[in-house]
């Protein structure tokens, strides 16, 4: 979207300002559509850090994510992305990852959403 859907961002400013994880979202973004939950950005950044900590090779680049302020900083102003947790690209039949991933993602790049997330089931 050259023009970001301005409920979507309305979505994303309530996560951030209600810090809650709670909100599950599907988009299609370049073709590819990714499902998961949002989570506000100091808590996706967080949690990234996280990862990056516990590993022998990427351990440096954990500064990178910390949060602006530490870990209880609120990015101030207008939402231009989505940050995802628990969150899969949905691929056939299948979503990658299965146990979900964090995935950060310009809300000008979405070209359709829905609320709420899709899951695969064998049955």
């Amino acid at each position: 979207m050259s023009n970001p859907d301005e409920l979507l961002v309305d979505i994303a400013a309530t996560v951030e300002s209600e810090q809650t994880t709670q909100m599950s979202l599907t988009v299609v973004v370049h073709g590819a559509v990714i499902t998961g939950r949002l989570a506000p950005e100091s808590v996706w950044r967080q949690r990234v850090a996280e990862v990056l900590r516990d590993s022998d090779r990427l351990g440096p680049f954990a500064g990178t994510f910390a949060p602006p302020g530490g870990t209880g900083s609120r990015p101030s102003g207008t939402p231009t992305h989505l940050h995802f947790h628990v969150a899969r690209i949905l691929q056939g039949q299948v979503g990658i990852p299965e146990t979900g991933g964090m995935y950060r993602i310009a809300i000008k790049d979405v070209s359709a959403w829905t609320v709420g997330d899709f899951s695969y089931s064998d049955q």
